[in-house]
């Protein structure tokens, strides 16, 4: 029996930011079979891929030859013809200067069916975040999009630049770095005033990205003096002049900061997700890995009797999670903690609690186990029962001080926190190049496990800033030997992100 063939999507990935791709690129990146992607395709997009997926590098260098593109093609259509999804990740627009129009062609010549995903295109990406409008009604009703690299092989060069030159409105040069002294002295020559205003945005939309303003006279040597290189977009045109007064992107609070996120893999992005959009660029090495007890008898049987606990007390959002799994293994639901009034540490450890349908009855006001045990004194239930599902490693502080204050405790382990394998290359890799400006920690494990990922050679961390979410874990950063730079006065993972904008912003005076 012969496999249906399968289909092939050239997907844009957009200019850079994850966040630009499609709605429905992600959906068809999120069912891909095979991802074929490019050099500027950002690698944190390759995540939301399924885990059997395969992922295959295609990237050109500029001034690659035609083989390795003969290589995509054969790639493409081996793939499809044996039935699977594949998807052609392409940076910006697949259609725009990407040789999108070309594998179209081959994949219809080999009748492999096929379809076209349009990206946001780095044309108009690159500049608008650096603060420049491609058209403006007092400054440019049109704009034009050239490449400045043509193929040799089709003849003499067909770009007018002699036209371009007087056509008006704004100029947008894409792979224009190489020659973008011969196209701005080209330009003049043609008749293009030398004092038009210009910019020359390096990797647009990215938090490494970096803008160079001037004119058609002068912008290529400013570019050489500020140490620019590819990939770059040229905006050439009285709109550059705007971006005096409408840059943001690089006007964010945390723009161009490298900070290390060392959450475990599922938690990672709502840290990196606030930080980026703070405008720093996470380097997400988890220094935590969950995984369940290697024996869950003792988490059963405080499973079993329910019944029997005044209170259910849950200080993270994987004890929770933990904890409502093993109960679903169970056949049981919230309904079993009816008799019970529950307690969560901090917001985000209620909220996992309400998505399971049921509202903490205490949340103390204290994100800390001191909280927690201060709390429970007020409420007065000395002699009452109380279940905290915990880590294999958590300590064992505030169930000591609720035994102290007259309370039965029940501590069954509902997960063990490992080292997660790879990470030891990627965070002693990451610190070594001295490249990270900020080291966050957001519990103790994180502190312990990436220490350990260093072979505790914690002079790796003596020069970025260690941001700590709590008292706790920055306790435990400075028994370790570390300098906190950072505390989050509210101990979330929001909270973080708001002290490192505070310790980040501009002081008066300073």
């Amino acid at each position: 029996m012969i496999a249906p063939v399968g289909r092939v999507y050239l997907v844009g990935a957009g200019p850079g930011e994850p966040g630009l791709i499609t709605v429905k690129g992600l959906e068809r990146l999120r069912e891909a079979d095979v991802i074929v992607y490019d050099r500027l395709v950002d690698r944190r997009l390759l995540k939301e891929s399924k885990q059997s997926a395969e992922l295959v590098y295609a990237g050109k260098d500029p001034g690659s030859n035609e083989t390795r593109q003969r290589n995509i093609y054969t790639l493409m259509i081996d793939a499809a013809r044996e039935g699977k999804r594949v998807v052609r990740l392409k940076g910006g627009d697949p259609f725009v200067f990407g040789r999108g129009g070309e594998e179209a062609q081959v994949l219809a010549m080999a009748e492999i069916p096929f379809e076209v995903v349009p990206g946001v295109t780095s044309a108009v990406a690159a500049p608008a975040y650096a603060g420049i409008p491609l058209t403006h009604r007092e400054a440019a009703s049109s704009f034009t999009v050239v490449s400045a690299v043509e193929d040799p092989d089709k003849g003499p060069p067909a770009t007018r630049w002699d036209a371009l030159a007087r056509t008006g409105g704004t100029l947008v040069i894409l792979m224009g770095w190489a020659a973008l002294p011969t196209v701005t002295a080209r330009l003049a020559r043609e008749g293009m005033r030398p004092s038009t205003p210009a910019a020359v945005v390096q990797w647009g939309t990215e938090p490494r990205q970096r803008t160079v303003t001037g004119t058609l006279a002068n912008i290529a040597e400013r570019c050489l003096e500020a140490g620019l290189g590819p990939p770059v977009v040229v905006v050439i045109g009285p709109v550059a002049r705007l971006r005096r007064e409408i840059r943001w992107f690089e006007d964010a609070p945390l723009f161009g900061k490298r900070a290390l996120v060392t959450r475990s893999r599922p938690q990672a992005s709502s840290l990196s997700r606030l930080l980026s959009e703070e405008g720093a660029c996470p380097v997400e090495v988890p220094a935590i890995r969950i995984a369940p007890p290697e024996d869950w008898s003792d988490l059963d049987k405080a499973i079993d009797r329910l019944a029997s606990y005044r209170w259910a007390a849950f200080t993270s959002v994987n004890g929770v999670d933990a904890f409502f799994q093993r109960m679903a293994a169970k056949g049981l639901d919230a309904r079993a903690l009816s008799g019970a009034r529950v307690c969560a540490i901090g917001p985000a450890t209620a909220s996992a609690l309400v998505s399971r349908g049921i509202r903490p009855d205490f949340v103390p006001s204290q994100y800390t186990s001191r909280g927690l045990t201060e709390g429970f004194r007020d409420a007065g239930s000395n002699g009452s029962t109380v279940l905290m599902p915990r880590a294999d490693i958590a300590p064992d502080n505030a169930a000591a001080e609720l035994r102290s204050l007259g309370f039965a405790v029940d501590q069954p382990i509902a997960y063990r926190t490992l080292t997660p394998e790879g990470s030891r290359e990627k965070a002693q890799a990451a610190l070594a190049r001295g490249k990270i400006d900020v080291v966050t920690f957001t519990s103790s494990s994180t502190v312990r496990n990436l220490v350990n990922l260093l072979d505790g050679n914690t002079g790796l961390l003596d020069g970025p800033l260690i941001a700590c979410i709590g008292p706790v874990t920055a306790q435990t950063a400075r028994e370790m030997g570390l300098s906190v730079g950072v505390v989050a006065r509210h101990h979330t993972v929001k909270g973080l992100v708001e002290a490192l904008k505070s310790h980040f912003a501009p002081h008066e005076g300073g």
